[in-house]
Parts: C-alpha cells; sequence; structure tokens
C-alpha cells in the first residue's frame, strides 16, 4: 500500500510539473494561473503630439520609444510581483508605479525641451505622467462590432487561458463568428465613382523576415515596437532604414515596381513552442510567445472612392492603420477587422473569431484614403491622413487616394476555450507587453516605395473602372467573383467568398470592413513551420523562389520570368554585412516636393530583429495534453493505484484471518 501511494503520488507530481514548464503566468501544467490579469495603463503621449519641427525629431522619436520601454519594464514588474494575476498583496505604488512616474516625467519633459528649443513648447503634457494600474478582470470595456457576441467559456476555462507569455489572451477574447450579426448594407456608389481595383503580389512572407522594430513610429530604435512584425514587399526595412535603403532594397513583389513596405503583428499559437525569439527582446521576454503562423494568403488590394477620381500617393507616404494601444487607449483609432472565410459580411473588431470546420481565420486591414496634399507623416503618424465621411466624402483639404486593403487569411483551428486552449491552442497577435494580445490592439502599417510610373498606373487602372494586377481582368484571366458585402448573398463556409472593396464601404474606425478575393500568391507555402533566428544584419534577406542557387554569401535567382533579387545571409548571427543592391534597374527619383528628408542614413548598426536560417525548427517545450499523450504519461499511477488497491485487500483479508 505504502509502495503503490508513493508510486501514484510522485507520477501526479511529476505530470503536474509538465506542460509548458516554468513560463511567466502558469501553474506549471500548461494552464495559466488567472484570466483576471491586471495592466498598467499610461497615457499615450505620442497621439497627444500634432506638431513637431523636423529639427527636434530625433529627440521626441527617442524619448517616446523610452517611454514604450519604461512602460514595458514596469509590467515587467507587476508580472514577476505577482499582481498581474491577482497574487500579490499590498500595494505596488511604492515599488512600481511611483518609479515610473518618476521616469516618464524626466522623459515628458526631455520631449517639451527639444521641441521648445526650435518651436512653441507644448503644454500640458507634464499631467500626462501618471500611470494607473488597471485591475484584474475581464479588462477594457467592450469595443466595436461583435460586443454582444463575447464568448460564455465554462468555469474551467475562466480559471485558464491566458496565454503562453502569462500577458494574454483569455477565453473571452473569442467570439462565434456564426453568432455576430450580418453588417448593414453600405451606401451606393454616386455616378463618377473610381470602381477600378489594382493588387499587388507580395508573397505571404514565407522567408520569414521578422524584427520587433518599426521604422514609422520609433525610426533608428531597436525593438521600437515590442512585438514582432511579418514583413512583404521591401525587404529593407528595419528601425535604422533611411528612405534611400528602402528606395534601393530588394522586394518580395511580383511586380519589381512596387518595393512598397507591408507589415503587421505576427500571429502566434499559444501551444508551447518556443520559438526562436523566446530570449528576445520583442519576443519571449515581453510575453510574445509561442508559434509563429505564416499566412496561407496575403491580398495587397488598392481601390477606388465611392464619389470620385482618386490621385496618386506620394513616394514615400507612410501610413498606420489601427492603434496598437488601443486596450488602455480607447477604441478611437481601432481599426482592424477579423473574420471567417464564408462568413466576412460579419466583422469582429475586439474579439478574435471561433471559425466552424472548414473555415480559415481572416484579418482585414483597410488604410485611410484620404492625404492632406503636402505631408508623407505626420507627427502622431495620423493627422497628415484620414478616413473618409461615411459618404466616402473626404475632409476639406484632403484628396482622395487608392485606398491600400490587406487581407490574410491563417489556416488555424478554433481554440478549445474549455480547457482553456489545452487541447486545441489558442491564437493572438503580438502586441506591447501590457496590452494583453487583445484584438481590438491590431493594426497594419504601409511606406509606399511604388514606382512613379506604376503609381500613375495604379490611379489609371482605379480611375478607369478596370481590374489590375494577379486575377483581373488586364493579366487576361477573369476576376474571382466576390459578394457584396451586406447584399443578402449567403457565402457558403469555407469557401473563401469575400466581400467587394470598394462598394462605398464607410471607412472610419469601428465601421465594418470588407475585402478583396485573391489568388494565393505564389509563395504561398500552408503548413509550413517557420523559420527563425535571434539576430539579424540590417540588410534583410530577399525573398525568391528560383530553382538555381549560387553557393556563395551574396545569392543571386533569377526566375524565369526574369525577375532578379538578391540574397545576403550571414552564417553568423548579427554579424554585419554589406548593404544589398538588387540587381533589377533603380527606381526613378522621388519627387523633390513628395520626398521626406532621409532617416538616419548613417546607422548601420545590428537590428532587433532576425533573419532566419533555413534549417532552423521551433523546438517544443513541453506537451499540449492530448489525451493518449496523457495516458503514456500517467501508467506509474495505474500501476501505483493497482498495488495500493492490492495491498489493501490483503489486509482487510489478514485482519478476517485473525479473527
Amino acid at each position: 500500500m505504502l509502495g503503490g501511494g508513493g508510486l501514484v503520488a510522485a507520477n501526479v507530481y511529476a505530470s503536474a510539473s509538465e506542460g509548458w514548464g516554468g513560463g511567466s503566468g502558469t501553474n506549471g501544467t500548461g494552464h495559466v494561473l488567472s484570466a483576471g490579469m491586471a495592466t498598467i495603463d499610461c497615457p499615450d503621449i505620442g497621439s497627444r503630439l500634432t506638431a513637431v519641427p523636423d529639427a527636434a525629431r530625433t529627440d521626441v522619436d527617442r524619448e517616446l520609444a523610452l517611454l514604450d520601454r519604461q512602460t514595458a519594464a514596469a509590467y515587467h514588474q507587476l508580472q514577476q510581483s505577482g499582481q498581474a494575476t491577482g497574487q500579490a498583496t499590498g500595494s505596488v505604488d511604492g515599488t512600481i508605479m511611483n518609479p515610473l512616474k518618476d521616469q516618464r516625467a524626466a522623459a515628458i519633459g526631455r520631449i517639451a525641451d527639444a521641441i521648445g528649443r526650435v518651436g512653441e513648447r507644448p503644454q500640458g503634457l507634464d499631467a500626462l505622467a501618471s500611470c494607473t494600474l488597471r485591475p484584474g478582470g475581464d479588462g477594457a470595456q467592450a469595443t466595436g462590432a461583435g460586443a454582444q457576441a463575447t464568448a460564455t467559456p465554462t468555469q474551467g476555462a475562466q480559471q485558464s487561458g491566458a496565454g503562453q507569455g502569462g500577458n494574454g489572451p483569455v477565453v473571452s477574447d473569442y467570439a462565434d463568428i456564426t453568432s455576430v450579426p450580418p453588417d448593414a448594407s453600405t451606401a451606393p456608389q454616386q455616378a463618377d465613382a473610381s470602381r477600378g481595383s489594382f493588387a499587388s503580389d507580395c508573397g505571404v512572407n514565407a522567408n520569414g523576415l521578422f524584427n520587433s522594430d518599426n521604422v514609422i513610429v520609433a525610426p533608428g530604435v531597436s525593438n521600437g515596437a515590442h512585438h514582432f512584425h511579418d514583413y512583404v514587399g521591401n525587404q529593407g526595412n528595419n528601425a535604422f532604414a533611411s528612405d534611400d535603403d528602402l528606395a534601393k532594397a530588394g522586394t518580395s513583389c511580383v511586380d519589381q515596381g512596387d518595393k512598397s513596405s507591408y507589415y503587421w503583428p505576427v500571429l502566434r499559437l499559444q501551444n508551447g513552442t518556443q520559438e526562436r525569439d523566446a530570449g528576445s527582446p520583442g519576443g519571449g521576454t515581453e510575453g510574445n510567445a509561442g508559434q509563429i503562423v505564416t499566412p496561407k494568403q496575403v491580398t495587397l488590394t488598392f481601390v477606388g472612392n465611392p464619389r470620385g477620381k482618386v490621385t496618386a500617393m506620394p513616394r514615400l507616404l507612410r501610413i498606420i492603420t489601427g492603434d496598437a494601444k488601443a486596450f488602455v487607449n480607447g477604441p478611437g483609432n481601432a481599426n482592424a477587422s477579423w473574420s471567417c472565410t464564408g462568413y466576412e459580411n460579419r466583422q469582429l473588431k475586439d474579439k478574435y473569431p471561433l471559425c466552424p470546420p472548414g473555415s480559415a481565420v481572416v484579418r482585414t486591414f483597410r488604410f485611410q484614403s484620404c492625404w492632406d496634399g503636402r505631408n508623407i507623416d505626420s507627427a502622431n503618424h495620423r493627422t497628415h491622413v484620414a478616413f473618409t465621411a461615411p459618404d466616402g466624402s473626404c475632409p476639406a483639404g484632403f484628396s482622395a487616394i487608392p485606398q491600400l486593403v490587406q487581407r490574410l487569411v491563417y489556416d488555424v483551428k478554433a481554440p478549445s476555450l474549455q480547457d482553456g486552449g489545452r487541447t486545441v491552442p489558442l491564437f493572438a497577435v503580438d502586441s506591447f507587453p501590457e496590452q494583453l494580445h487583445k484584438p481590438v490592439t491590431d493594426h497594419g502599417d504601409f511606406i509606399n516605395v511604388f514606382d512613379e510610373s506604376l503609381m500613375r498606373e495604379m490611379v489609371d487602372c482605379i480611375n478607369s473602372g478596370r481590374t489590375c494586377g494577379p486575377g483581373g481582368d488586364d493579366s487576361g484571366t477573369t476576376p474571382t467573383p466576390t459578394a457584396s458585402s451586406g447584399s443578402g448573398t449567403t457565402a457558403t463556409p469555407g469557401t473563401g467568398t469575400t466581400a467587394t472593396p470598394g462598394d462605398g464601404t464607410t471607412e472610419q474606425p469601428g465601421a465594418s470592413a470588407t475585402a478583396t478575393s485573391a489568388p494565393a500568391p505564389s509563395a504561398s507555402q500552408p503548413g509550413e513551420e517557420p523559420r527563425t533566428d535571434a539576430k539579424t544584419t540590417p540588410d534583410r534577406t530577399k525573398q525568391d523562389h528560383t530553382t538555381k542557387q549560387d553557393h556563395t554569401a551574396k545569392q543571386d535567382h533569377t526566375t524565369k520570368q526574369g525577375r532578379t533579387t538578391d540574397q545576403n545571409r550571414s552564417n553568423k548571427p548579427g554579424h554585419p554585412s554589406q548593404q544589398d543592391r538588387p540587381t533589377a534597374s533603380a527606381p526613378p527619383t522621388p519627387s523633390p516636393t513628395q520626398s521626406a528628408p532621409a532617416r538616419s542614413p548613417s546607422a548601420r548598426a545590428t537590428a532587433a530583429g532576425y533573419v532566419p536560417p533555413t534549417t532552423a525548427q521551433p523546438q517544443p517545450q513541453g506537451t499540449q495534453g492530448a489525451l493518449a499523450e496523457t495516458g503514456t504519461h500517467l501508467w506509474p499511477a495505474a500501476l501505483g493505484t493497482l498495488l495500493a488497491m492490492s495491498g489493501l485487500i490483503m489486509l482487510l483479508r489478514a485482519r478476517r484471518l485473525r479473527y
């Protein structure tokens, strides 16, 4: 009896220590400690800065990045103290919140000083130094469409689901897409509407180009995003890329005239996998953990305006749609939409979708499509562009430009909420650590590096009502049939039927979004595990899919169609290398009236991201708790139970014989 009992106890203890192991926020079984996580809510200084003189921008950008690092560090302290999962007792004001306020006050003071030296000193920033500790619970108020469709998990799921990194997501971040009401019908297009579309095929980032930089928001600052991005198109985008670097870099786009940079937070499965960034800034050290999922399809489509013609985008125009800090900032600038193939007339803003079998997860970003006619960027990266009004009109002084619609499709299954994602893992986008991987924080970034001739072709195509690019009538093929959102057309689940862009849909943040269906890019490799590494050089790997390979440090790949790109790899992580130069002809020199001063032209330091080696594979940290797998680990407990029962029977028989 003693031997059997001891065997049972030893095996149960060992089983309880398996799973994701020792990770922040886990209880050692792969489940997380609590779904009620506290977080730190700090006023966003950058969004308040609507005017920053060019001479002060470098200093201001550096201090804004420092504010983000301070918040991330304070949140990490909060996690370590146990307060983030409701375990710590007493106040954290003295150890976390008050020091954070002092650090922020100093940084904010330096921002005001930098602006005041060359312009008018901003007023009122000092009052924004204090942060608040948002209590644990379900987090921020419900926001956007789909708030009424919150999933109702079982009690068991309520005790789990805080994600592999210990900072989200939670089970209430998901909603059944079939319970979301269809979007309302959109306003009709006017007679002078620009009804055409122009698509660019830039692959799915199958080559695994990631980093945690953001050259728009934090130029010259490594790990300025504190979360990892997928990149397609321009292959030279990192924190240290100047405008000239972007213009000279290679591109993953089929049409080499499109060197634009398209990027968004990576999607991860919270399945216990340890990616190569598990110990890197922007990755596991900041709560962005799990297996990175490569989209099976990426569609990049530029559409027109429902009221009139569009004008060309200025070269090097920068646009951010959505808000990476919307969980604490509020939903005012949130603009990403979540849905499922076959159900894209139903959109979610603040929930991840639970898709039926055979249906894939869809992320859609509809970018601002009104430009102020002067600036390619602004101090808060928002005021130089705007969304249209519900009728499609632009604000006074703004002109309509082609609207970028990004549509990303992922083969991920609906997670098992009843066990907090143990059987079928949760999925979530990367985020700032204190944003808790909320879907409302999803966002997209775009830098226009189109050749001017190709941009003119795009505008002519859209204004003349044609469908150009892969799958369009200009390519000699028939466009993929689509169904208009809100038209009453019933889409068959799993068929990939999607809504048509440019149909007059309101663009304002929080409004429902439609998307464009396009053929899967040739680079798509569904099911391929992402390849990752820890460090890289500023010049990024160039994507290509050719059969010939030169076994030298610099590999030149030429496709059958004549498209040529360079691929420069270093065998040592972080080893500096010479900037690549594409073999394709250089783009035309940007017009002086449309280009901005080059950003950080002398910076060539190693970036915080990484270019993955071709042989790297994610390494599992533990099991996923399948029933058969669990049985293989519990056989000693079964044997111990049998021994204990045998001992008990023998004891009872001996007692009867004695009396």
